[in-house]
């Protein structure tokens, strides 16, 4: 054997020092916990209100399935919330811009707290109408969607430019953390009466405005220059005004909206957890927290989003996997195993492209906008699920639960595509963190 041989499979063969650095790469990044008191008490905080809240987002339309037996009254769950949060977020952006945000959020999680106590009310009825339920999980929608800008436009302020891309990965663990216990937990206690989940929301609303309230004042910053004194539907349409010229922000909007419109099955869930895999609650808790579980997996692996540069390329593949995928489980109703996965699969595309497309849009805002063009993101990632919901739930009294769910997510898939060729600014854009 040559002399250089064994050299040469010695180099070959991978350093344990490379596995360790790679490993370490794919790590979640948790220094922005380490680093600030502040984002730690409103992450923390969050962590445990969504939670709750997700309790009561499986509860809600399990009763009203339950009450009425139809996926088109569940999809108009969504209707009637959205109707109040596009208002209630805009403006929530107009005051995260102009009043301190940690009082903002205390004052909007106490209303959001006092409609779940409406929910916990109904179930002590003997019969409680469709009406009441729509108008209490309207109200907590409108509520959160009030206080959404300021806890987003909170985050870079927080934690450094470097850290952001990491502090918002730590936002979708937590977050997907709590769709997947959150509903799972949910599942439980609907089986032992709704009243027990809707009363685990409100204990979870206590511990998070407890906190909010340690937190130290959040006010905007002036110094850009940014600030007017406009108040209104004038400082709405002064953030919106921002956005004029900037293809590429409009487009992060447009194909989330792509993604959540067509692309959200969430409408039949009970339905298919009752009529297609005969799981029952526990099921339906799985069903919902399979998106969530997927989103989580992808988030603790996320360490390599900070070395990401083609972030609107990123996007768009992110946004056609979570089509894909979507309409593998609308096919996959012979298996609930593989259902779960498949929507696990697209719960982990939806959250690159929700990191990326957080990363580009807080990246090009100054901190004196960020309440308004935050409340504009939040309409766009809230609103479009809820048309999803509108959109499956029609389709699904039409034809059927499955064709809902794959013709959503064909369209899905060529959406992305279509937005990708017409703004091709989004594909082409890179990130700079300097």
């Amino acid at each position: 054997m040559p002399d250089g041989a064994p050299r040469e499979e010695a180099a070959a063969a991978p350093r344990p020092g490379r596995v360790a650095a790679a490993v370490r790469g794919l790590a979640l990044d948790v220094g922005p916990l380490r680093e600030s008191r502040d984002f730690r008490l409103l992450w923390s905080g969050q962590l445990v209100a969504l939670t709750g809240q997700q309790i009561t987002a499986v509860a809600v339309p399990w009763q009203v399935y339950h009450l009425t037996r139809s996926t088109l009254d569940v999809g108009m769950i969504g209707l009637v919330q959205l109707a109040v949060m596009i208002p209630a977020g805009l403006y929530g952006g107009t005051l995260a811009d102009r009043h301190d945000r940690r009082r903002v959020m205390l004052l909007a999680e106490t209303g959001a707290a006092a409609a779940t106590a409406m929910l916990l009310a109904g179930t002590l009825m003997t019969r409680t109408p469709l009406w009441y339920l729509y108008l209490a999980a309207a109200l907590t929608a409108g509520l959160l969607a009030l206080q959404g800008p300021s806890r987003t436009a909170s985050t870079p302020t927080l934690v450094s430019r470097r850290r952001l891309p990491a502090a918002l990965a730590l936002n979708y663990v937590m977050f997907n953390a709590t769709v997947i216990v959150g509903p799972g937990v949910g599942g439980l206690l609907i089986a032992l009466g709704l009243r027990w989940a809707y009363g685990a929301d409100l204990v979870a609303f206590a511990i998070s405005v407890s906190a909010v309230l340690a937190l130290r004042p959040l006010r905007p910053r002036r110094e850009d220059g940014y600030l007017a004194p406009a108040r209104g539907v004038a400082a709405i349409v002064q953030g919106l005004r921002f956005l004029r010229g900037r293809p590429v922000l409009i487009s992060t909007f447009g194909i989330d909206l792509i993604a959540m419109v067509f692309g959200m099955p969430r409408a039949v869930f009970p339905a298919m957890a009752a009529t297609v895999f005969h799981a029952g609650p526990v099921g339906y808790g799985m069903l919902v927290g399979a998106v969530g579980a997927g989103g989580l997996v992808g988030a603790l692996t996320s360490g390599w989003v900070g070395g990401i540069r083609r972030q609107g390329l990123a996007v768009v593949a992110a946004v056609v996997v979570w089509g894909a995928a979507i309409t593998g489980f609308g096919l996959a109703r012979g298996s609930f195993p593989l259902a779960l996965l498949l929507l696990a699969v697209a719960g982990g595309a939806d959250m690159v492209s929700a990191v990326f497309r957080s990363t580009i849009l807080q990246l090009a805002v100054p901190d004196s906008l960020r309440g308004r063009l935050s409340a504009v993101h939040q309409v766009v990632v809230t609103g479009g699920p809820r048309l999803g919901d509108v959109e499956t739930g029609i389709v699904a009294q039409l034809t059927s639960p499955m064709v809902a769910v794959v013709s959503g997510g064909l369209a899905c898939v060529a959406g992305a595509l279509i937005l990708a060729a017409a703004v091709p600014g989004l594909p082409r854009h890179r990130s700079d963190h300097e």
